[in-house]
Protein backbone atom coordinates (compact mmCIF):
# COMPACT_ATOMS: atom_id res chain seq x y z
CA UNK A 1 0.00 0.00 0.00
CA UNK A 2 1.32 3.45 -0.88
CA UNK A 3 1.23 6.71 1.08
CA UNK A 4 -1.69 8.14 -0.84
CA UNK A 5 -1.14 11.82 -0.01
CA UNK A 6 2.25 12.15 -1.76
CA UNK A 7 1.04 9.89 -4.58
CA UNK A 8 -1.88 12.21 -5.27
CA UNK A 9 0.34 15.29 -5.25
CA UNK A 10 2.77 13.66 -7.66
CA UNK A 11 -0.09 12.68 -9.97
CA UNK A 12 -1.38 16.27 -10.00
CA UNK A 13 2.09 17.53 -10.89
CA UNK A 14 2.82 14.82 -13.49
CA UNK A 15 -0.44 13.88 -15.23
CA UNK A 16 -0.79 11.00 -17.68
CA UNK A 17 -2.01 13.38 -20.37
CA UNK A 18 -2.68 17.10 -20.51
CA UNK A 19 -1.24 19.93 -18.43
CA UNK A 20 -0.49 19.69 -14.68
CA UNK A 21 -3.20 20.97 -12.37
CA UNK A 22 -1.26 24.13 -11.44
CA UNK A 23 -0.99 25.08 -15.11
CA UNK A 24 -4.63 24.26 -15.79
CA UNK A 25 -5.72 26.49 -12.90
CA UNK A 26 -4.04 29.59 -14.34
CA UNK A 27 -6.60 32.36 -14.81
CA UNK A 28 -9.44 30.34 -13.31
CA UNK A 29 -11.44 31.66 -10.37
CA UNK A 30 -13.99 28.92 -9.64
CA UNK A 31 -13.33 25.18 -9.32
CA UNK A 32 -15.85 22.37 -8.85
CA UNK A 33 -14.52 19.18 -7.24
CA UNK A 34 -16.69 16.07 -7.55
CA UNK A 35 -16.45 13.42 -4.81
CA UNK A 36 -18.29 10.13 -4.27
CA UNK A 37 -21.19 9.54 -1.91
CA UNK A 38 -21.14 7.26 1.13
CA UNK A 39 -21.83 4.14 -0.94
CA UNK A 40 -18.20 4.27 -2.07
CA UNK A 41 -15.25 3.65 0.25
CA UNK A 42 -12.91 6.34 -1.03
CA UNK A 43 -10.28 8.75 0.36
CA UNK A 44 -12.38 11.87 -0.15
CA UNK A 45 -10.44 13.91 2.37
CA UNK A 46 -7.10 12.93 0.82
CA UNK A 47 -8.37 13.94 -2.62
CA UNK A 48 -9.50 17.33 -1.34
CA UNK A 49 -6.34 17.88 0.72
CA UNK A 50 -4.19 17.24 -2.34
CA UNK A 51 -6.25 19.42 -4.67
CA UNK A 52 -6.49 22.10 -1.99
CA UNK A 53 -2.73 22.65 -2.08
CA UNK A 54 -3.17 24.12 -5.56
CA UNK A 55 -6.42 26.08 -5.17
CA UNK A 56 -5.29 29.19 -3.31
CA UNK A 57 -8.24 31.51 -2.70
CA UNK A 58 -10.29 30.34 -5.65
CA UNK A 59 -14.01 29.79 -5.21
CA UNK A 60 -14.71 26.12 -4.42
CA UNK A 61 -17.81 24.03 -5.08
CA UNK A 62 -17.88 20.45 -3.77
CA UNK A 63 -20.39 18.26 -5.60
CA UNK A 64 -21.45 14.88 -4.21
CA UNK A 65 -21.84 12.35 -7.02
CA UNK A 66 -24.90 10.35 -6.00
CA UNK A 67 -26.24 9.19 -9.37
CA UNK A 68 -29.63 7.60 -8.74
CA UNK A 69 -28.96 7.02 -5.02
CA UNK A 70 -30.58 10.23 -3.84
CA UNK A 71 -28.98 12.92 -1.63
CA UNK A 72 -26.10 11.79 0.53
CA UNK A 73 -25.71 11.72 4.31
CA UNK A 74 -23.08 14.44 4.47
CA UNK A 75 -21.97 13.42 7.95
CA UNK A 76 -20.91 10.03 6.55
CA UNK A 77 -18.50 11.46 3.99
CA UNK A 78 -15.63 12.12 6.40
CA UNK A 79 -14.91 15.63 5.09
CA UNK A 80 -16.55 18.03 7.58
CA UNK A 81 -13.71 20.54 7.35
CA UNK A 82 -13.92 20.73 3.59
CA UNK A 83 -17.70 20.94 3.56
CA UNK A 84 -17.40 23.90 5.91
CA UNK A 85 -14.72 25.57 3.81
CA UNK A 86 -16.46 25.19 0.44
CA UNK A 87 -18.32 28.17 -0.97
CA UNK A 88 -21.02 25.79 -2.20
CA UNK A 89 -21.90 22.15 -1.50
CA UNK A 90 -24.08 20.36 -4.06
CA UNK A 91 -25.74 17.27 -2.58
CA UNK A 92 -26.96 15.93 -5.90
CA UNK A 93 -30.45 14.50 -6.35
CA UNK A 94 -30.72 12.76 -9.70
CA UNK A 95 -34.49 12.34 -9.26
CA UNK A 96 -35.11 16.09 -9.12
CA UNK A 97 -35.65 18.20 -12.24
CA UNK A 98 -34.25 21.22 -10.47
CA UNK A 99 -30.85 22.58 -11.51
CA UNK A 100 -30.41 20.19 -14.45
CA UNK A 101 -28.91 21.31 -17.77
CA UNK A 102 -28.30 19.48 -21.05
CA UNK A 103 -24.64 19.51 -22.12
CA UNK A 104 -24.74 17.07 -25.02
CA UNK A 105 -25.97 13.83 -26.56
CA UNK A 106 -24.28 10.51 -27.24
CA UNK A 107 -24.28 8.57 -30.49
CA UNK A 108 -26.35 5.89 -28.74
CA UNK A 109 -29.07 8.33 -27.80
CA UNK A 110 -28.20 9.27 -24.21
CA UNK A 111 -29.01 12.87 -23.36
CA UNK A 112 -26.40 14.19 -20.97
CA UNK A 113 -28.50 16.09 -18.46
CA UNK A 114 -26.40 16.94 -15.43
CA UNK A 115 -26.36 19.31 -12.48
CA UNK A 116 -25.70 22.89 -13.47
CA UNK A 117 -22.69 23.10 -11.13
CA UNK A 118 -20.77 21.33 -13.90
CA UNK A 119 -21.13 24.33 -16.22
CA UNK A 120 -21.24 27.22 -13.75
CA UNK A 121 -17.53 26.89 -13.01
CA UNK A 122 -14.16 27.35 -14.70
CA UNK A 123 -12.81 23.84 -14.08
CA UNK A 124 -14.28 20.49 -13.00
CA UNK A 125 -12.05 18.04 -11.13
CA UNK A 126 -13.36 14.47 -10.94
CA UNK A 127 -12.20 12.15 -8.17
CA UNK A 128 -12.74 8.44 -7.54
CA UNK A 129 -11.12 5.05 -7.10
CA UNK A 130 -10.29 2.71 -9.95
CA UNK A 131 -11.45 -0.87 -9.54
CA UNK A 132 -13.47 -3.23 -11.76
CA UNK A 133 -17.13 -2.45 -12.41
CA UNK A 134 -19.40 -5.20 -13.64
CA UNK A 135 -20.76 -3.41 -16.71
CA UNK A 136 -18.78 -0.15 -17.07
CA UNK A 137 -15.44 -1.99 -17.19
CA UNK A 138 -13.89 -0.08 -14.30
CA UNK A 139 -15.27 2.42 -11.85
CA UNK A 140 -14.11 6.03 -11.60
CA UNK A 141 -13.03 8.11 -14.60
CA UNK A 142 -15.84 10.18 -16.06
CA UNK A 143 -18.43 8.17 -14.09
CA UNK A 144 -18.11 10.83 -11.39
CA UNK A 145 -19.60 13.31 -13.85
CA UNK A 146 -22.13 11.01 -15.47
CA UNK A 147 -23.88 9.11 -14.01
CA UNK A 148 -22.55 10.72 -10.82
CA UNK A 149 -24.17 14.12 -11.38
CA UNK A 150 -26.69 12.98 -13.98
CA UNK A 151 -30.48 12.91 -14.14
CA UNK A 152 -32.00 9.55 -13.25
CA UNK A 153 -33.93 9.08 -16.50
CA UNK A 154 -30.82 9.61 -18.60
CA UNK A 155 -28.76 7.38 -16.29
CA UNK A 156 -31.27 4.58 -16.79
CA UNK A 157 -30.96 4.98 -20.55
CA UNK A 158 -27.19 4.57 -20.34
CA UNK A 159 -27.57 1.57 -18.05
CA UNK A 160 -29.73 -0.27 -20.57
CA UNK A 161 -26.48 -0.72 -22.50
CA UNK A 162 -25.24 -3.13 -19.83
CA UNK A 163 -27.11 -5.88 -21.66
CA UNK A 164 -24.93 -5.47 -24.76
CA UNK A 165 -21.96 -7.68 -25.50
CA UNK A 166 -18.82 -5.97 -24.30
CA UNK A 167 -20.39 -4.23 -21.30
CA UNK A 168 -18.39 -6.33 -18.87
CA UNK A 169 -15.94 -5.96 -16.01
CA UNK A 170 -12.39 -5.16 -17.01
CA UNK A 171 -13.14 -3.77 -20.49
CA UNK A 172 -13.06 -0.07 -21.29
CA UNK A 173 -12.51 0.12 -25.04
CA UNK A 174 -15.20 -1.76 -26.92
CA UNK A 175 -17.54 -1.45 -23.93
CA UNK A 176 -20.83 0.12 -25.12
CA UNK A 177 -21.84 1.39 -21.69
CA UNK A 178 -18.45 2.96 -20.95
CA UNK A 179 -18.08 4.45 -24.42
CA UNK A 180 -21.55 5.97 -24.16
CA UNK A 181 -21.03 7.63 -20.80
CA UNK A 182 -17.57 8.91 -21.77
CA UNK A 183 -19.04 10.90 -24.65
CA UNK A 184 -20.11 13.48 -22.08
CA UNK A 185 -16.48 14.60 -22.13
CA UNK A 186 -17.15 15.95 -25.64
CA UNK A 187 -20.10 18.01 -24.42
CA UNK A 188 -20.47 21.72 -23.75
CA UNK A 189 -18.50 21.78 -20.51
CA UNK A 190 -15.56 23.63 -19.01
CA UNK A 191 -12.22 21.78 -18.87
CA UNK A 192 -12.42 18.43 -17.06
CA UNK A 193 -9.48 17.10 -15.02
CA UNK A 194 -9.29 13.67 -13.39
CA UNK A 195 -7.68 12.60 -10.11
CA UNK A 196 -8.14 8.90 -9.36
CA UNK A 197 -6.62 6.52 -6.83
CA UNK A 198 -5.90 2.88 -7.70
CA UNK A 199 -7.42 0.30 -5.36
CA UNK A 200 -6.59 -3.30 -4.55
CA UNK A 201 -9.17 -5.95 -3.50
CA UNK A 202 -8.69 -5.15 0.20
CA UNK A 203 -9.51 -1.49 -0.47
CA UNK A 204 -5.86 -0.55 -0.06
CA UNK A 205 -4.58 2.28 -2.23
CA UNK A 206 -1.78 1.39 -4.62
CA UNK A 207 -1.16 4.65 -6.43
CA UNK A 208 -2.78 7.51 -8.28
CA UNK A 209 -3.24 8.89 -11.78
CA UNK A 210 -4.37 12.29 -13.01
CA UNK A 211 -4.94 14.27 -16.18
CA UNK A 212 -7.22 13.99 -19.20
CA UNK A 213 -10.00 11.63 -18.02
CA UNK A 214 -9.95 8.99 -20.76
CA UNK A 215 -6.19 8.56 -20.84
CA UNK A 216 -5.71 8.72 -17.07
CA UNK A 217 -8.41 6.13 -16.39
CA UNK A 218 -6.90 3.69 -18.87
CA UNK A 219 -3.44 4.04 -17.37
CA UNK A 220 -4.85 3.48 -13.90
CA UNK A 221 -6.98 0.52 -15.01
CA UNK A 222 -3.97 -1.30 -16.42
CA UNK A 223 -2.15 -0.79 -13.14
CA UNK A 224 -5.17 -2.03 -11.17
CA UNK A 225 -6.01 -5.05 -13.33
CA UNK A 226 -3.46 -7.55 -11.89
CA UNK A 227 -4.73 -6.96 -8.37
CA UNK A 228 -8.25 -8.15 -9.22
CA UNK A 229 -7.68 -11.00 -11.68
CA UNK A 230 -8.60 -14.45 -10.32
CA UNK A 231 -8.85 -17.86 -12.01
CA UNK A 232 -11.45 -20.31 -10.72
CA UNK A 233 -13.21 -23.44 -11.97
CA UNK A 234 -16.94 -23.35 -12.50
CA UNK A 235 -18.93 -24.35 -9.43
CA UNK A 236 -22.44 -25.51 -8.62
CA UNK A 237 -22.59 -23.41 -5.45
CA UNK A 238 -20.83 -20.08 -4.93
CA UNK A 239 -20.87 -17.94 -1.78
CA UNK A 240 -20.09 -14.26 -2.35
CA UNK A 241 -19.40 -11.62 0.25
CA UNK A 242 -17.83 -8.20 0.54
CA UNK A 243 -17.18 -5.49 3.08
CA UNK A 244 -19.07 -2.27 3.72
CA UNK A 245 -20.42 -0.37 1.89
CA UNK A 246 -20.98 -3.15 -0.69
CA UNK A 247 -22.66 -5.31 1.97
CA UNK A 248 -24.87 -2.45 3.20
CA UNK A 249 -27.83 -3.21 0.89
CA UNK A 250 -28.97 -5.72 -1.68
CA UNK A 251 -28.74 -2.90 -4.22
CA UNK A 252 -24.97 -2.80 -3.67
CA UNK A 253 -24.37 -6.49 -2.86
CA UNK A 254 -25.92 -7.54 -6.18
CA UNK A 255 -22.69 -6.42 -7.87
CA UNK A 256 -21.04 -9.52 -6.45
CA UNK A 257 -23.51 -11.78 -8.27
CA UNK A 258 -22.78 -10.14 -11.62
CA UNK A 259 -19.03 -10.41 -11.06
CA UNK A 260 -19.06 -14.20 -10.60
CA UNK A 261 -21.94 -15.14 -12.91
CA UNK A 262 -19.66 -16.77 -15.49
CA UNK A 263 -18.48 -19.28 -12.85
CA UNK A 264 -21.91 -20.72 -12.05
CA UNK A 265 -22.85 -24.12 -13.44
CA UNK A 266 -26.30 -24.76 -14.92
CA UNK A 267 -28.80 -25.27 -12.12
CA UNK A 268 -26.38 -23.82 -9.59
CA UNK A 269 -26.85 -21.50 -6.62
CA UNK A 270 -25.23 -18.22 -5.63
CA UNK A 271 -25.45 -17.34 -1.95
CA UNK A 272 -25.10 -13.64 -1.13
CA UNK A 273 -23.79 -13.12 2.40
CA UNK A 274 -24.43 -9.44 3.14
CA UNK A 275 -25.57 -7.65 6.27
CA UNK A 276 -27.91 -5.27 4.38
CA UNK A 277 -28.07 -2.83 7.28
CA UNK A 278 -29.57 -0.26 4.89
CA UNK A 279 -32.17 -2.72 3.64
CA UNK A 280 -32.87 -3.77 0.08
CA UNK A 281 -32.68 -0.40 -1.64
CA UNK A 282 -35.36 0.62 -4.16
CA UNK A 283 -37.09 -2.73 -4.70
CA UNK A 284 -38.27 -2.11 -8.25
CA UNK A 285 -34.79 -0.97 -9.29
CA UNK A 286 -33.15 -3.95 -7.59
CA UNK A 287 -35.51 -6.48 -9.17
CA UNK A 288 -35.85 -4.97 -12.62
CA UNK A 289 -32.87 -2.78 -13.52
CA UNK A 290 -30.24 -4.67 -11.56
CA UNK A 291 -31.39 -8.30 -11.67
CA UNK A 292 -33.65 -8.74 -14.72
CA UNK A 293 -31.65 -6.46 -17.01
CA UNK A 294 -28.15 -6.49 -15.57
CA UNK A 295 -27.57 -9.86 -13.90
CA UNK A 296 -29.99 -12.53 -15.12
CA UNK A 297 -28.71 -12.53 -18.74
CA UNK A 298 -25.21 -13.33 -17.43
CA UNK A 299 -26.36 -16.38 -15.47
CA UNK A 300 -27.26 -19.89 -16.64
CA UNK A 301 -30.97 -20.10 -17.46
CA UNK A 302 -31.50 -22.41 -14.48
CA UNK A 303 -30.16 -20.86 -11.27
CA UNK A 304 -31.01 -19.89 -7.71
CA UNK A 305 -29.91 -16.86 -5.75
CA UNK A 306 -30.13 -16.94 -1.96
CA UNK A 307 -29.69 -13.99 0.40
CA UNK A 308 -28.32 -14.43 3.92
CA UNK A 309 -28.65 -11.10 5.73
CA UNK A 310 -30.27 -9.29 8.64
CA UNK A 311 -33.45 -8.86 6.61
CA UNK A 312 -36.51 -10.90 7.51
CA UNK A 313 -38.13 -13.47 5.25
CA UNK A 314 -41.01 -11.17 4.29
CA UNK A 315 -38.64 -8.46 3.11
CA UNK A 316 -36.44 -10.83 1.12
CA UNK A 317 -39.51 -12.38 -0.50
CA UNK A 318 -40.12 -9.05 -2.28
CA UNK A 319 -36.76 -9.35 -4.05
CA UNK A 320 -35.23 -11.64 -6.66
CA UNK A 321 -33.59 -13.67 -3.87
CA UNK A 322 -34.68 -16.61 -1.73
CA UNK A 323 -34.40 -16.29 2.05
CA UNK A 324 -32.12 -18.39 4.25
CA UNK A 325 -31.23 -17.60 7.87
CA UNK A 326 -27.55 -18.61 7.57
CA UNK A 327 -24.90 -19.66 5.09
CA UNK A 328 -24.90 -23.12 6.67
CA UNK A 329 -28.63 -23.47 6.05
CA UNK A 330 -28.24 -22.23 2.49
CA UNK A 331 -25.51 -24.78 1.73
CA UNK A 332 -27.19 -27.70 3.51
CA UNK A 333 -23.92 -29.62 3.57
CA UNK A 334 -23.07 -29.03 -0.09
CA UNK A 335 -19.50 -27.97 -1.01
CA UNK A 336 -19.13 -24.41 -2.24
CA UNK A 337 -16.70 -21.96 -3.77
CA UNK A 338 -16.24 -19.01 -1.39
CA UNK A 339 -15.32 -15.67 -2.97
CA UNK A 340 -14.81 -12.75 -0.57
CA UNK A 341 -14.42 -9.27 -2.12
CA UNK A 342 -16.41 -10.70 -5.00
CA UNK A 343 -17.90 -7.45 -6.30
CA UNK A 344 -14.67 -6.30 -7.92
CA UNK A 345 -13.27 -9.65 -9.08
CA UNK A 346 -12.07 -10.02 -12.67
CA UNK A 347 -12.98 -13.66 -13.10
CA UNK A 348 -11.32 -16.00 -15.56
CA UNK A 349 -12.83 -19.48 -15.85
CA UNK A 350 -10.37 -22.37 -15.53
CA UNK A 351 -10.71 -25.25 -17.96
Amino acid sequence: MCDIGPALIEALRSPVAGPPLAELLAGKQHVTVVVSDETRLEPRRAFLDAIGQFLGDRRLTIAIATGTHGPSRLEDLGIPGWLGRADQVVNHDGHSERDMVVVGHSQRGTTFRVHRCTVETDLVILTGCIKPHYFAGFGAGSKALFPGLGASREIRHNHTLKTEAGSVAGRLDGNPCRQDLEEILDGELPPIFLLNAIKDPEDGLQGAVAGEPRAALRRGAERARPWFRIRCPRARTIVVSDREPISSSLYQASKSVAAVASLLEKGGTIVIAAQCRDGVGPVETVNRAIYEIGIKPRLPREHRIVLVSELDRATVSQTYCEYQPSVEAALDGEPALFLPRASSALVEVEG
